[in-house]
């Protein structure tokens, strides 16, 4: 490791908690008080709520990039979910935090994604302007705290206080002189801060912050693997980015004759490793030099602590410029989410004027919502859509549905 962090020794899952750590023991409680579980953590019972929901289960058939019919193999938001999983479970080890809670964060950072990625929640945000707009983030909230419909006591999961903050912070404080949030902060994430307050002038803990940077190493290397896959960049492409292209080169050095395939998965697990390695040897660096000794140190910080030397980010930066350039904005890829716009912006308007389509409970007690309520509504029940249900649905409603090819 690079730097004096000799004082904080990694770990590898069988170590007790760092003092910096979120302490399971000294949670800040739920919404709506519950008795303890004799045989889990708040943060373990989190975890469990949120792998048992039905929001979860329907990542499986929402978009990351690719539509999921383009091939089987292509990243869905749920197996992106699991990947940033698993690298942030690996920063809880090496930095000791509470594993529990940050998986927790991983496995619901995602919850409030539309179908067809962030085609459909651009889409579902213009029909939401005059209503506050639509973000994935004040969805996921609205998720955990009122749509899923499972327990007796409560609507929502009632999840306790250190993940709803993770969830809602783990890109850093939404006010304050800290504030990484540009604009108005969404009117959903408000409201419950109203009922219940998240300190969004505050940094997160350190298992939100670890959450947060395995979600850019996931995208920035699982991109690069998909983009491969599909045809729309080359392994020789990535000599024109320094991070994957030094990869590259070593691979290339030291196996001239392995086949692409092998190749690209070569490329890709150093890829993530490269990131790793430098974001824990930077975070022990500025756990050091902030002299952060609890984890109310974390959360009065004056900046991210878990995060890329500023030599890393400069590479992140320049990964996620080739990806937005050949990736996302190709015209295959630009064409399919301009459909998927448009077919999402065709149901939000059918909808509206037809409220009583929506299926189940959605249709029923209409009578009484005024012109804002009913719109949010509308965006509940489309963004929790799967890809697969909002065709079935155009097609069901509208004569001509667009081909997402």
């Amino acid at each position: 490791m690079a730097g004096d962090s000799s004082f904080i020794p990694i770990g590898f899952g069988r170590c007790a908690l760092a003092p910096f750590a979120s302490d399971p023991e000294r949670s800040r409680g739920r919404l709506v008080a519950e008795s303890d579980s004799p045989t889990r953590t708040p943060f373990q019972r989190d975890r469990d709520r949120i792998i048992h929901s039905t929001a979860f289960r329907r990542l499986k058939h929402k978009t990351q990039v690719f539509v999921a019919y383009e091939g089987d193999h292509f990243r869905t938001r749920l197996t992106h979910t699991i990947e940033v999983s698993q690298i942030a479970r690996a920063f809880a080890r090496a930095l000791r935090l509470d594993e529990d809670l940050t998986e927790a964060i991983a496995l619901v950072h995602d919850f409030g994604h539309t179908p067809f990625g962030h085609a459909g929640e651009r889409a579902l945000d213009r029909c939401m302007s005059p209503y506050g707009g639509f973000d994935h983030n004040a969805q996921s909230l609205r998720i955990v705290t009122a749509l899923e419909r499972r327990y007796a006591e409560f609507d929502g999961l009632n999840l306790s206080f250190e993940t709803l903050e993770g969830l809602v912070k783990h890109n850093g404080p939404m006010l304050g002189p800290h504030s990484t949030w540009q604009g108005e902060v969404p009117r959903p994430i408000l409201e419950f801060d109203a009922r219940y307050p998240l300190d969004l002038s505050r940094f997160a803990s350190l298992e939100a912050q670890a959450a947060a940077i395995s979600d850019d190493i996931a995208y920035n290397t699982h991109d690069l693997d998909d983009g491969l896959r599909a045809g729309l960049i080359h392994l020789d492409d990535l000599a024109e980015l320094d991070l994957a292209g030094s990869i590259l080169r070593n691979v290339r050095a030291q196996y001239p004759n392995l086949d692409p395939a092998r190749m690209a998965n070569e490329i890709m697990r150093r890829h993530i490793t490269r990131m790793v390695e430098d974001v824990i040897t930077a975070t022990l660096r500025r756990l050091q030099e902030d002299r952060i000794e609890t984890a109310q140190d974390v959360r009065d910080a004056g900046r991210t602590l878990l995060c890329f030397s500023p030599e890393m980010e400069e590479l992140a930066r320049r990964t996620k410029s080739f990806l937005f350039a050949r990736v996302y904005r190709s015209p295959s890829v630009s064409r399919v989410m301009t459909r998927a716009e448009t077919l999402v912006e065709d149901l939000y308007h059918r909808f509206i004027a037809a409220p009583r389509e929506m299926h189940g409970a959605w249709s029923e007690a209409l009578e009484g919502l005024d012109e804002a309520r009913l719109a949010r509504r509308v965006s509940d029940y489309l963004s929790g859509m799967t890809d697969s249900y909002a065709v079935s649905e155009h097609r069901r409603l509208f004569d001509d549905t667009p081909e997402l090819r």
